[in-house]
């Protein structure tokens, strides 16, 4: 007996041999492939009433038996939390995340989130991966402030998801880093994967790992930290903290690595300068539309907290924020 959400097609002449994953995903468009890849390993897929891999090869005359389980509404509850958006329309929805504010749900974070925030402003978002949540396709940390995207439809979050896989989506970040760079500019070519003691850290010195690749440049040199402009060609949890840290240039502020909260410039002279949080900015993000396929750039100016810094830095220096810095419209 069939459920309401099960579906059965025959697989016609033209379509023998493709793939059983490809061919589903042709019949059911309305849902992500991430979602129906799921619902063949979960052994919700039946060809002929029999339960195959993804890459199974399908026959002509074949019935491909579908059961597609209801979405489960989230555990998590819409919280009226003010949301700074940068862009809004009916697939896609950009805000300037603050710092401090978590991404998803966690323990210790069950609230207050910005998962929390979307299901209040977006309650009738569509249900993704089999859950009524936001369609969340990448993070930044608590403590990073800056540029997000979440899509607003299963059909927006796999073309964004697309994007991101094969890195057309370009991310540019400002970070202030400790210390004097010997030069204006560079690459850092290092794999990042799990430390390999501390878990819930990540390390270029892991024994798993995968390519991670991070430009800088150097836009201000302070006398104890520079300002550096950042684009990730990859996207690797945690990625420019952790390869800042391992060119000995931390992020000032960062707790996990080695980026302390207080600079001492001149202790002698009970200088200090503090850092609320590490110092890193998702400053710009340019993606194509999942619709129109249009190409569409957002930016966000440094927060306060960042700006204060930068003025205490600059003031220790006596410097002011000439070049690419100044002039640009992220301040």
């Amino acid at each position: 007996m069939l459920g309401d959400d099960d579906v059965i097609f025959i697989v016609a002449h033209a379509d023998g041999g493709m793939r059983l994953d490809k061919f589903i995903q042709s019949r059911l468009p309305g849902h992500s492939r991430s979602f129906l890849a799921q619902q063949i390993r979960t052994r919700n897929v039946f060809v002929d009433e029999v339960a195959h891999k993804p890459g199974y090869r399908v026959r002509a005359g074949e019935k491909i038996h579908i059961v597609i389980p209801a979405p489960q509404p989230a555990e998590y509850r819409a919280e009226a939390i003010d949301l700074d958006r940068l862009h809004e329309d009916r697939d896609i929805i950009v805000i300037n995340k603050p710092p401090g504010l978590v991404v998803h749900p966690a323990p210790g974070h069950a609230t207050g989130t910005l998962v929390n925030a979307l299901l209040h402003h977006c309650p009738d978002l569509a249900g993704i991966g089999g859950e009524i949540r936001p369609g969340i396709v990448h993070r930044l940390d608590k403590d990073t402030s800056g540029v997000m995207v979440v899509a607003k439809n299963a059909h927006a979050q796999e073309c964004l998801a697309d994007q991101f896989k094969q890195r057309c989506i370009r991310k540019t970040y400002f970070a202030l880093a400790k210390g004097r760079f010997k030069s204006n500019q560079g690459i850092i070519d290092l794999p990042i994967g799990r430390h390999p003691v501390h878990r819930k850290k990540m390390s270029v010195r892991s024994r798993r790992s995968r390519d991670a690749e991070t430009h800088w440049r150097v836009v201000i040199q302070y006398k104890a930290a520079a300002m550096l402009e950042i684009d990730l060609k990859t996207g690797r949890t945690h990625q420019i903290r952790v390869h800042l840290a391992a060119i000995n240039h931390p992020i000032l502020g960062d707790p996990i690595y080695g980026g302390r909260s207080t600079l001492r410039p001149k202790p002698e002279k009970g200088l200090h300068i503090k850092t609320p949080r590490q110092m890193l900015h998702a400053a710009r993000l340019t993606l194509r539309h999942p619709v129109t396929g249009r190409q569409m750039s957002f930016e966000a100016p440094l927060p306060a907290d960042m700006q204060q810094v930068v003025a205490q830095l600059s003031a220790f220096s006596n410097t002011t924020e000439t070049g690419a810095l100044k002039n640009s419209t992220l301040i």
